[in-house]
């Protein structure tokens, strides 16, 4: 299931092959054998240590050097250079001779060491990665295509992965240690982070970076990609125009916001945004939009932000439309009473794995929120405010698909009434393991069609049939 690359972002199919040794001498036995690999993979380690040790070195004499107030400003060129300098004074005093490949090489990974994320940097500039995970400072592992790839990059030691660690969550005012050993945090491209340490990791710290694409995906793209089809792109690009208020849902990993970027894209400029996350990381395009982020507690426990203040706190911004990354607590109330308040059109994803799971978890964080309401007070709450569940899952092939469109068409009784618009029918799968199926219509036509007729929206691309 694994598949291992080197530190190029090349499978190991690709990079140069070592010749094994040929088990068919006539002078050798199988014991001869295991042992002459084992000795040979044991001075690989001892190289590869070698080497790492070599550069931590270098990286600690050149901490001593450099100023690094003003290292921001030197150009990238000339501190590549001066970089190459002492990496080549300090190899000529030491007494070793390397290729001038090598010495390239080195010289690339300190600018990763004093500009970025070490041995992180090459993975996040592979666009064919969508997550990093690291497990302690000896094991990194990336997705590519829904399946994991153990690469041999690695850290120094643990404090090589902490330093690296708290490099990426002081730069967005967060901290992290052993009173709060995890955090949410954020790169400068938007990639959401999270982190944890001892003593509740227990095998050491460990970092997942889930990366977004620079460019955001577009929904024509994910149609390309066969993520849904065109009708089902041009209904919801009417939904959205349509200002109807649309709960996306699916696991982790599902593409959640991904599928929330492409649909804000339709979202009109001339309206204002207010977008709320624990971590910022949607990519809206529109002008007018006022990104709020939550903050934890400061080192005292006191000046927490959490997402339901800021949901609050947007209700009195003038909003066209509000947009919660994720709701995930109490602020689900919140976000219910502006979307039946003149919010229109407002969006957010949920943790589920179907519609009416959606619907559920979404009652149940009302309830979190210490609301003495009945039951069905709060459906009703729920079937008034959203009018569509857009389903997404990430299939055993690793491609992310959307499984389901379906409308919220009101209440029978205390039960919320749904109905599917557009379902994925699964057929199987291929001799690859690549799952089979369909995006098709259910043949039922939305009962908002009415009011999305009388918004402006045009459905006669849309396909029920």
């Amino acid at each position: 299931m694994f598949r291992e690359f080197d530190r190029t972002g090349r499978t190991t199919s690709q990079s140069p092959k070592v010749v094994p040794l040929d088990t068919k001498q006539p002078n050798g036995n199988v014991a001869d054998i295991e042992v002459k690999n084992a000795e040979r993979r044991a001075m690989e380690r001892e190289r590869e240590m070698d080497r790492i040790d070599l550069k931590a070195r270098m990286h600690n004499s050149l901490l001593d050097k450099l100023n690094l107030a003003v290292i921001d400003k030197v150009e990238e060129d000339t501190l590549r250079g001066e970089i190459g300098k002492h990496a080549t004074d300090l190899l000529r005093s030491e007494g070793r001779a390397m290729r001038s490949e090598e010495i390239k090489l080195l010289v690339e990974e300190l600018m990763h060491e004093v500009l970025g994320l070490g041995p992180l940097e090459p993975l996040l500039a592979d666009p064919s990665i969508n997550d990093i995970l690291v497990n302690g400072h000896k094991q990194i592992f990336v997705e590519r295509s829904g399946i994991l790839e153990k690469t041999s990059a690695r850290f120094r030691d643990e404090r090589h992965l902490l330093r690296i660690i708290d490099k990426i969550v002081s730069r967005v005012g967060r901290r992290i240690d052993e009173r709060q050993p995890w955090v949410d945090a954020r790169l400068e491209d938007g990639s959401r982070v999270n982190a944890i340490i001892r003593p509740c990791a227990l095998d050491g710290p460990a970092l997942s970076i889930r990366k977004f694409a620079r460019v955001p995906l577009t929904m024509e793209r994910l149609v390309k990609n066969d993520a849904l089809n065109d009708s089902a792109a041009a209904l919801l690009r009417g939904l959205v125009e349509a200002k109807m208020n649309v709960l996306i849902s699916g696991g982790t990993g599902s593409g959640k916001t991904t599928m929330l970027n492409a649909l804000s894209s339709y979202i009109g400029g001339n309206e204002r945004v207010v977008t709320i996350e624990d971590a910022a990381e949607l990519q809206l395009q529109q002008e007018h939009v006022l990104r709020m982020e939550t903050r934890p507690a400061g080192l005292d426990g006191t000046g927490a932000v959490a997402q339901r203040d800021l949901v609050r706190n947007a209700l009195r911004m003038r909003p066209d439309r509000i947009v919660v990354g994720e709701v995930r607590g109490s602020e689900a109330f919140d976000m219910l009473q502006a979307m039946n308040t003149g919010h229109d059109g407002s969006m957010t994803t949920v943790h589920a794995n179907s519609p009416r799971d959606a619907l559920s978890r979404v009652e149940q964080m009302v309830q979190m929120g210490g609301m003495e309401l009945p039951h069905s007070a709060i459906r009703a709450t729920i079937a008034s405010a959203i009018h569509f569940v857009l389903q997404l899952n990430r299939l055993s092939d690793g491609t992310r698909r959307v499984t389901s469109i379906s409308e919220v068409t009101g209440m029978e009784g205390d039960i919320i009434t749904m109905q599917d618009i557009f379902v994925f029918k699964r057929e199987g799968k291929d001799e690859d393991g690549k799952v089979l199926g369909r995006f098709m219509p259910t043949g039922i036509r939305p009962k908002s069609s009415d009011a999305l007729a009388a918004a402006g929206v045009d459905l006669s691309t849309v396909k029920f049939n």
